[in-house]
């Protein structure tokens, strides 16, 4: 009996003993907490966590090209055998705006899909009108239709040169990828006249020729259109409408130039 009890004994304190060796705390490191390690949580609370880390940028500098018109057109101040004489073809009307330079500024905290654009650009637009009929300016600075004939298949037309300062609201929709966005651009464009001429193409005797008359044509020196802008990738499309009339008040018939075209080349 007492060799049985003495064995007892000895297993018990051995098994104590091997209980004191073995047993230890065990701290597993959850996911969260890995996380934590790479991530500082405090900025992600304080900052944003910014998943469009590219700067806003715009549409606006680039080649463009379209077609030029004239909209709610009044003659009242002229006799009614002068009515529209300044009606020009709508499809040989062009426009080319060289927009040269850009500059875009977004105006979210952690996004770049709105911001403001400006920059600058030159207009050249042209309006091709019956090849027979130019214009003058009389005494008092207003204009008139005049009659030029040089051959049976000259071309008259009207042209204008400007510079172009735009401020534009723009929204932009990542597709997919943040370069492939669908945008929608709008606002103003002053611009300031830099030049004005008409000009008349013509053959004399087998050769080319024109006769080109730069003038200011009581056109304004100043204005202002509204326009829209749309695209996606290689697709640029815009169209402008002028918040004023061509000519300064009561020197020309009422009109308000239009264009709508597409962009060629964006920089």
């Amino acid at each position: 009996m007492r060799r049985i009890l003495l064995l007892v004994l000895a297993t018990i304190s051995v098994s104590l003993t091997f209980a004191q060796e073995n047993d230890s705390i065990i701290v597993l490191q959850s996911k969260a907490s890995r996380l934590s390690g790479l991530i500082d949580i405090q900025d992600l609370v304080s900052e944003g966590f910014n998943y469009w880390k590219d700067e806003f940028k715009g549409h606006w500098a680039g080649v463009e090209i379209g077609i030029n018109g004239f909209a709610n057109v009044d003659y009242s101040t002229y006799p009614a055998d002068k009515n529209g004489f300044l009606k020009n073809d709508l499809l040989r009307s062009n426009i080319l705006n060289l927009n040269i330079l850009q500059y875009s500024r977004g105006i979210q905290r952690t996004r770049n899909t709105i911001g403001l654009v400006t920059g600058l650009g030159l207009s050249l637009q042209s309006y091709h009108l019956n090849k027979n009929t130019s214009i003058a300016v009389d005494e008092n600075r207003k204009i008139y239709p005049t009659t030029l004939y040089f051959d049976s298949n000259q071309k008259s037309k009207l042209g204008t040169v400007f510079l172009e300062v735009p401020l534009l609201l723009e929204f932009q929709v990542p597709i997919h990828h943040s370069p492939n966005r669908f945008y929608v651009s709008t606002g103003l464009v002053g611009a300031k006249r830099l030049e004005a001429h008409t000009k008349i193409k013509y053959r004399k005797d087998g050769r080319r020729e024109k006769l080109k008359s730069p003038g200011t044509y009581s056109i304004r020196d100043y204005k202002a259109s509204g326009t829209i802008r749309v695209g996606y990738r290689g697709i640029n499309l815009f169209a402008n409408y002028d918040l004023v009339s061509l000519f300064e008040d009561r020197k020309g018939p009422e009109l308000y130039p239009f264009s709508l075209g597409i962009r060629l080349i964006s920089f």
